[in-house]
């Protein structure tokens, strides 16, 4: 059996290899990135989503203790949120947006995906992303209650990366998705049980049982559009669906404070 320091030390070295993946963090890892190791770090994607909600739960209480209105308070967390991440995910949207929409063969689709410059349908993505989030954050307006939004929204997002990263092969032989590996199934397993765990104790059971059904819903929908229009999943792909899920758990917490749930 694994001592438990050891076991510890792997705890830690695959949160500071996910910490690394999603966000732009400088967090030195002791181990290696290759042969699989970000794939096996997958599990704790969650917890280092939950840390950029909380950064972002922690932005919109300092700016509602300064009197800022609810809305104004919302662009902020969301400022804090894309800086912290480095817009990783938005860029996913905006490329994945630009490729699916503006290509016509596979090959332009992944051209068009891999160009830095961004096109109208990316522009359009990220003004209904960051709309939809904005909207529902000032529209819940309790810092508490946003606070509780956010992480479970980062966290439950990035919970079901390993399952769509599993189920659905890279695109491509090289880029960022091929690299990092499959999942193993122990990965995807307690990824999905910590997002799962965060959404249900930040939401409570009912709201927590929407979220993951529209999550499971949008994931088997981009999936099937992924593997029809490209093969396949890639970086970009990953980071367009968590961004759908941020938006949908945000919008599930919203619709629910104000049906009384």
């Amino acid at each position: 059996m694994m001592p438990r320091t050891e076991i510890l030390k792997d705890v830690v070295a695959d949160f500071r290899i996910a910490a690394s993946f999603v966000t732009i963090v400088p967090v030195a890892s002791s181990k290696p990135a290759g042969d699989g190791a970000i794939a096996r770090a997958t599990w704790a994607l969650p917890v280092a989503g939950l840390l950029v909600g909380l950064a972002g739960a922690a932005s919109y209480a300092l700016a509602s203790k300064l009197g800022l209105a609810p809305g104004t308070a919302a662009l902020l967390a969301l400022v804090t949120t894309t800086l912290i991440t480095g817009a990783l995910h938005e860029d996913g949207l905006a490329d994945t947006a630009d490729g699916l929409g503006g290509g016509r063969t596979r090959e332009r689709k992944l051209a068009i995906m891999r160009d830095s410059r961004i096109g109208s349908y990316g522009v359009c993505a990220l003004i209904l992303s960051f709309g939809l989030r904005w909207s529902a954050l000032a529209a819940i307006a309790n810092p508490w209650a946003v606070a509780l939004a956010l992480c479970a929204a980062h966290a439950a997002a990035r919970a079901g990366v390993p399952a769509f990263m599993s189920l659905v092969p890279p695109a491509r032989p090289d880029g960022l998705s091929a690299s990092a590996g499959t999942p193993p199934g122990r990965s995807v397993a307690a990824a999905f049980a910590l997002g799962t765990l965060v959404l249900t104790f930040a939401l409570g059971p009912g709201k927590a049982l929407a979220g993951l059904i529209l999550l499971s819903l949008a994931g088997l929908i981009m999936a099937r559009l992924a593997i029809r229009q490209i093969g396949g999943q890639t970086g970009d792909i990953l980071g367009a669906f968590e961004q759908v899920g941020e938006i949908l758990i945000m919008l599930v917490a919203a619709a629910f404070l104000h049906a009384g749930g």
